[in-house]
């Protein structure tokens, strides 16, 4: 597919997953870490302006120069920007207007490509596809999160299905000879920046589960005091757990005796088959401690990951999230996007129900604080 094509493609697709909402959805900011949807369609229209038309099309005339404060995230060489904690705040510009702030710029990136891009170009333009598929995962999650803290719990599309249905079968667990393991993207095509370099890592001998744990499972943590038991915890994650009084997953709920969860359904039963979903890194170890076992490295995670199925949900590992041997930020404003970000971070590895078509490989490396649940976040097993 040529680039114009796959632009279209993905920019169809983040306007499809906003399909559902009602106005009102689009301006809603719960908590800090999550986004109005009206935000997230700004921003990725906001990269392609600020970092391809701008600066290459000659003549391009900017939609609205105050956008540059209102829709830049973090990218400090780009200038000031409105604070996290308020795009809540910002009912102006409307979503109305942000939409045709997109269709500007969509037709002009279209005049642009009718030109073939220089090979710098259009590696930011495959960087800034790939950014967008990215917010589509986020702008799933937050949805999820804004329809699923209103007391009615709407559902989001009562037709929604999920991409990656997971059976979970009863299988032993596979085990890893002690070695050497290559780790890191190998080959063509795209990957981001923290997937590199690769290199060689020495592993023990372990055992990984070819399975991630349902809710079932989950369960009987949960019935067996799990949550009151600080000897599973990190004191860091008892904290956690005892200020924010947590007693289960996210979007978990006791009603009348009967666990029930929020889906893009609306609220309903558990099913107790699914794997667990919408845990925090701290809960995921405290399990594991619970049962005996560990999370894997990451590096263990990758190494074994052609031997299981993955993709449903992210997975926590028990790696911290640092750069690899010879990593270097690029300059300017594209070397913000992931080493910035290298402290006080976890991995996770893998992909879910929700990662765009084409966004998933064993090298990607998702990365997260390690008290978050609003993202589709599962365990695997190890020991």
């Amino acid at each position: 597919m040529d680039i114009a094509n796959r632009y279209k493609k993905v920019r169809k697709l983040t306007e499809s997953i906003c399909a559902p909402l009602q106005t009102e959805d689009y301006v809603v900011q719960p908590v800090i870490d999550v986004s109005p949807p009206k935000w997230h369609i700004g921003h990725t229209t906001w990269f392609f302006e600020t970092f391809i038309l701008k600066p290459y099309f000659m003549g391009y005339q900017e939609y609205n120069a105050d956008y540059n404060f209102v829709f830049n995230s973090y990218y400090e060489s780009v200038g000031n920007r409105v604070i996290r904690t308020d795009r809540g705040n910002l009912s102006r510009p409307t979503v109305a207007e942000i939409y045709r702030y997109r269709e500007y710029v969509d037709e002009a990136i279209a005049k642009f490509l009718c030109a073939e891009p220089s090979p710098e170009v259009k590696e930011l333009l495959i960087l800034g596809l790939n950014h967008e598929e990215q917010h589509q995962e986020l702008l799933y999650t937050d949805i999820k999160y804004i329809l699923g803290h209103n007391p009615l719990f709407p559902a989001y599309n009562k037709n929604y299905t999920s991409p990656k249905s997971e059976v979970v079968e009863p299988g032993d667990f596979i085990k890893m000879p002690e070695g050497i393991y290559e780790i890191g993207f190998k080959g063509e095509g795209f990957c981001f920046d923290n997937e590199l370099n690769r290199h060689k890592v020495y592993l023990n001998a372990f055992e990984i589960s070819p399975n991630l744990v349902t809710n079932q499972e989950y369960l009987t943590f949960i019935n067996s005091g799990g949550y009151h038991d600080f000897r599973h915890w990190h004191a860091e994650g008892w904290d956690w757990v005892k200020t924010n009084k947590v007693e289960a997953p996210l979007y978990w709920h006791v009603i009348d005796d009967e666990w029930y969860n929020y889906t893009y359904h609306g609220l309903g039963p558990i099913k107790p088959d699914e794997p667990v979903c919408h845990i925090s890194y701290y809960e995921a170890y405290a399990y594991a401690s619970y049962k005996g076992m560990r999370l894997p490295t990451e590096f263990e995670w990758e190494a074994a990951s052609s031997k299981f199925k993955w993709g449903k949900s992210w997975e926590w590992t028990e790696s911290a999230y640092l750069p690899y041997p010879g990593f270097a930020k690029a300059p300017g404003a594209i070397g913000e996007y992931n080493g910035k970000f290298m402290v006080n971070q976890k991995v996770l590895r893998g992909a879910s129900e929700v990662t765009s078509p084409g966004h998933s490989r064993g090298t990607y490396r998702n990365f997260f604080a390690p008290y978050l649940q609003w993202q589709f976040t599962g365990v695997r097993l190890a020991k």
